[in-house]
């Protein structure tokens, strides 16, 4: 794997060959549920306001996620505010080595703090992202369901047995970072490239004639509905009424239009000298991860 990682490997993205853990832990939170390419511009521009985890802290939370806009997740940028102002105010502006201690911070849960440690400060322990259950999954044919916990606890364990033993300093780094390229450019979800795969000897799930039966995860996540009526009130200069909203929720923090259940309460709370103002416009459909707004 660490071999295949620095032939094969991805090399040019922006967070990677350092061993800032500010940056690291930038992008991991902004990767989470986020493709890569949308979060390269998001990425450069917190660096360039936010250059140092000591400036991120000192910043006000609306500018923060003024930043974030348009990323989504809005609880990550909250929570990395957070996080920033707890290294700085009970750490000394020096983030905690070990992956356990990263896992105090706000935001920061088993697999962040993993990356974090390997990569910054090579402590030998597994990621287990979304790429790296996926590839070890397959590797291994491991048939429990990742959506239970026992399971997941004997693959991270088995995660953790693989790692690397020797010259921690190089192959911890490397081997992390084959693993995560090794799902997100070979062994993906829909069309793993097999015979690109430098593990396809060894993999059970290929032997078995189908890697993509892995790994295995019945819980889906049950989608909802949610029907809002927003009010567009705006002035002859141009001027928009917002209102922040109230957290947590849904764009907790954020300024948004002003939000009712239903057409009628909108009409409730309005003056009546506005009420015969109001145009209709088409509802549109906003989709959420889990969730369908109209």
């Amino acid at each position: 794997m660490v071999r295949w990682q620095k032939s094969h490997g991805r090399h040019s993205l922006p967070w990677q060959n350092t061993r800032d853990p500010y940056r690291v832990w930038l992008s991991e939170i902004m990767l989470q549920q986020t493709q890569v390419v949308t979060v390269l511009d998001y990425y450069r521009r917190f660096l360039l306001r936010f250059p140092a985890v000591t400036d991120l802290a000192a910043a006000p939370l609306d500018e923060v996620l003024g930043l974030w806009s348009g990323l989504g997740y809005y609880s990550r940028a909250r929570n990395l505010h957070r996080c920033a102002q707890d290294i700085v105010q009970l750490h000394g502006g020096q983030f905690p080595q070990t992956a356990e201690l990263l896992q105090t911070l706000p935001g920061i849960g088993p697999s962040t703090a993993a990356a974090i440690a390997a990569f910054c400060f090579t402590e030998r322990v597994a990621i287990f992202d979304g790429n790296v259950k996926r590839v070890l999954a397959r590797v291994t044919a491991f048939s429990g369901d990742l959506a239970s916990s026992a399971p997941a606890r004997e693959l991270q364990a088995i995660a953790t047995a693989l790692l690397p033993r020797r010259q921690l300093d190089t192959a911890m780094p490397s081997y992390t970072q084959g693993l995560m390229d090794l799902g997100a450019t070979v062994c993906t979800t829909r069309q793993p490239a097999c015979l690109l795969c430098p593990v396809q000897t060894l993999c059970r799930g290929l032997a078995k004639g189908e890697p993509q039966a892995y790994p295995v995860k019945t819980r889906k996540l049950k989608r909802s509905a949610m029907a809002l009526t927003l009010l567009w009130a705006q002035t002859p200069d141009g001027a928009v009424w917002l209102e922040r909203r109230a957290a947590p929720g849904i764009w907790g923090g954020l300024y948004c239009f002003p939000v009712f259940d239903n057409e009628e309460t909108l009409l409730a709370a309005l003056p009546a000298k506005w009420q015969n103002r109001l145009i209709a416009v088409k509802p549109f459909v906003h989709v959420l991860t889990h969730k369908d707004m109209r």
